[in-house]
């Protein structure tokens, strides 16, 4: 039972501080804030996290592992690659849309450049995942094999980054599906095979279609 509420406890914290992180950011967010958003004490929050950047590092892994699992999934169940990629892009905006503790730890690893723990590996692994995607795409005919993975998967990155922190600055990440579809409309010409354009040019709307129909199976 002390386990129980130990881990309980716990991610009531991670819970609070990824409100209080979100609403004010993590330079204007104190531990006081954080206790009293959390609905624990000082002395149970310095029992879990030692010092503000570590329960922020706890905010960033957490937002990762349950972010990355998207794509392991999508890997896992040998989805076709460019498919896999454009469905991941609007899985993670409804992740940062939905869920408060992906919006804080995307929030958190933007703002964390003066951390003394790197937080790269968000990033990194993401890179990873999409080179990936990219080589099952050629593989399957749809991506031209004249595409440089490495550095598609790092601009891909780059450019959901930068669309997710304009919709959120603009509209609190309220257009952000229109602006991937924008995203995806000047980036899939550079990607796919010139013999399979007819067939993917609509890629990004057949898979929004796909994800409302699994949505409301669920």
């Amino acid at each position: 039972m002390q386990q129980a509420r130990a881990i309980e406890t716990r991610a009531a914290i991670i819970r609070g501080a990824a409100a209080a992180f979100e609403q004010r950011g993590y330079g204007s967010t104190s531990l006081a804030q954080v206790s009293a958003a959390a609905g624990v004490t000082k002395g149970a929050l310095y029992f879990h996290f030692d010092s503000k950047e570590a329960l922020a590092v706890a905010i960033i892994d957490a937002q990762h592992e349950q972010s990355v699992g998207a794509g392991r999934l999508l890997l896992e169940n040998n989805v076709p690659g460019l498919f896999a990629l454009v469905s991941m892009s609007y899985e993670l905006a409804r992740q940062l849309r939905d869920d408060l503790i992906v919006s804080a730890g995307v929030r958190l690893t933007i703002e964390a450049v003066n951390f003394s723990t790197a937080v790269s590996a968000p990033y990194l692994d993401w890179m990873v995942a999409c080179e990936e995607f990219l080589r099952r795409g050629i593989v399957e005919g749809d991506v031209a094999p004249t595409v440089d993975v490495r550095a598609a998967a790092h601009f891909f990155t780059a450019a959901f980054t930068g669309v997710q922190v304009v919709s959120d600055v603009l509209t609190r990440r309220g257009d952000i599906d229109q602006r991937l579809t924008e995203m995806w409309a000047l980036l899939l010409p550079g990607l796919v095979a010139p013999e399979r354009w007819d067939e993917l040019k609509d890629l990004p709307a057949n898979v929004q279609r796909e994800r409302v129909a699994a949505a409301a199976l669920d």
